[in-house]
């Protein structure tokens, strides 16, 4: 096949979210857990040249991991929007992504299921720092419950810089 397309500055845009990160997250009580503090460790790598990049993530609390994803982001060319693919801990197969998009230094992204509807935000106060909030409305209701919050630093480098 030689079908061959190069990323464009809008797959390059989730580029922000390559490196090591660790993470501070406050967790609210819900149907699947209880409310509390957290610590994330999250990675990311950009695939294919720069079309996507997958995100792992991994939740601890009180010692233990609590939850764990694999995040693949990616830039829909067909509608303009960004897409997420989150596979998880919880076991859902994600019917569709989560799609949206940039506003200024926020990525939100949107998803439905069966469950109901969820908003992610991610906010970027720099390139060492960003917020995640993730919402969560159930299925015939327009209220919104906040689900997670967190605040992510990149990781120190592991690397030396002795040569």
């Amino acid at each position: 096949m030689a079908f061959h397309s190069t990323p464009s500055a809008a797959h390059f845009r989730l580029n922000a979210f390559a490196g090591v990160w660790d993470g501070e997250e406050r967790i609210a009580a819900s149907a699947w857990t209880s409310e509390g503090k957290a610590s994330a460790a999250l990675s990311g790598e950009t695939l294919f040249g720069g079309f996507f990049l997958e995100q792992r993530y991994r939740q601890t609390r009180d010692g233990a991991v609590s939850f764990e994803a694999r995040n693949v982001f990616g830039f829909d060319a067909s509608d303009q929007s960004y897409k997420l693919y989150q596979f998880d801990s919880a076991g859902f197969a994600p019917p569709s992504p989560a799609s949206g998009e940039w506003n200024g230094n926020e990525l939100v992204l949107m998803k439905t299921s069966p469950r109901g509807r969820q908003r992610a935000a991610f906010a970027f106060d720099n390139e060492d720092c960003y917020r995640m909030g993730v919402s969560f409305s159930p299925a015939g209701s327009d209220t919104w419950q906040e689900v997670v919050s967190g605040i992510y630093r990149r990781a120190p480098s592991t690397s030396s810089n002795l040569s």
